[in-house]
């Protein structure tokens, strides 16, 4: 990112402006390709696509830099969903715990689960992210007009927004849209490109929605070796609305967060292992280690320079960087370390 480029001429005082060398070198990577991708006389369209993508995440990222550190939860579910459905109930209850609990509740803004999830969070708590579609052009009566509700052209970006800010998911059942939400996410828990996150897969009493699902996974893609079954550990299914809460809130009894240090990867908790906790650790997850072995640290140097979360104790190790389903299995167990 050194050579010149025309994109540092044209912004010069704007990147210089930049509050750190880190801001404005990813300030300067996303000018230049700007200006890359202009100088390419590509088509029309493919104009229009990278502008609007571009201009609606802008909306979606100011949206939610007005909440930066409230707890968020996604629910999936379907439009078609009616009010009188047992489903229905179940999101609408399991919102309202969790708006209770102070996490925000961000939808798809639409009718069916997605408002009954806003119903149950409140206004308040709600953050709508819809898609414009020539059957479903408005948002719902709960989050319509509100500051907190963003709509969107690209399925992908709204699935980008959907994902990316929420510590926890609750999937209901739904249609062609839900499942691709929902697969989407297993997808990205999977290979590591999303953090680990508490996923439910919520059903009622007598309809066994993802159970199904989850045969489809055990006796096809586990059997014909395209998953593992640890995968399976990724989701939660139940039946039980305070099952599912405690699911997504227990999630973060002792685990905090994660990051990687160049190959290491940190893991952040509120208590750290005691060393009989340590040996378990290293016992049933010693094979996630690339090199060397589970063990206590102190913050580390880039951790320090960014001030991130620094008080949290740390555990680190040389990440395989596969057996996502044994990390979230590995994170599940350090959260029994509370009870100690």
């Amino acid at each position: 990112m050194t050579d010149a480029h025309p994109a540092d001429e044209l912004f010069g005082s704007l990147l210089d402006a930049m509050p750190s060398s880190a801001y404005r070198r990813h300030a300067q990577q996303l000018l230049r390709a700007a200006v890359d991708l202009v100088s390419q006389h590509p088509s029309t369209l493919d104009l229009k696509i990278a502008a609007a993508a571009l201009e609606e995440m802008g909306d979606a990222f100011r949206m939610f830099a007005a909440a930066p550190d409230l707890p968020k939860v996604t629910i999936f579910g379907s439009a078609r969903t009616q009010a009188h459905d047992p489903l229905y109930a179940a999101a609408r209850e399991v919102a309202h715990a969790l708006a209770e609990e102070g996490w925000m509740v961000i939808t798809g803004a639409g009718p069916g689960i997605m408002q009954a999830g806003m119903e149950g969070a409140g206004r308040e708590h709600s953050i709508g992210v819809s898609i414009r579609l020539p059957f479903e052009q408005q948002a719902n009566p709960i989050i319509a007009g509100d500051s907190k509700y963003v709509s969107m052209k690209y399925f992908f970006t709204r699935k980008l927004m959907l994902i990316k800010e929420s510590k926890g998911f609750v999937c209901l059942p739904g249609g062609f849209g839900t499942l691709d939400e929902t697969f989407e996410l297993l997808t990205l828990t999977q290979t590591g490109k999303g953090v680990p996150v508490p996923i439910v897969f919520l059903d009622v009493p007598g309809d066994p929605y993802w159970e199904t699902v989850d045969a489809l996974v055990r006796e096809q893609l586990v059997v014909r070796g395209l998953a593992a079954e640890a995968d399976r550990h990724l989701y939660l299914i139940t039946d039980d609305c305070q099952r599912a809460i405690s699911e997504i809130i227990g999630f973060y009894r002792n685990y905090d967060s994660l990051r990687y240090v160049g190959d290491t990867l940190v893991i952040r908790l509120q208590r750290a292992p005691t060393a009989t906790q340590m040996a378990t650790l290293n016992d049933r997850f010693g094979h996630l280690c690339q090199t060397g072995t589970i063990h206590a640290t102190e913050p580390f140097g880039p951790e320090r320079r960014e001030n991130d979360q620094l008080h949290l104790q740390r555990i680190a190790f040389v990440f395989a960087k596969h057996g996502y389903g044994d990390l979230r299995e590995m994170i599940d167990l350090c959260n029994t370390f509370v009870d100690g």
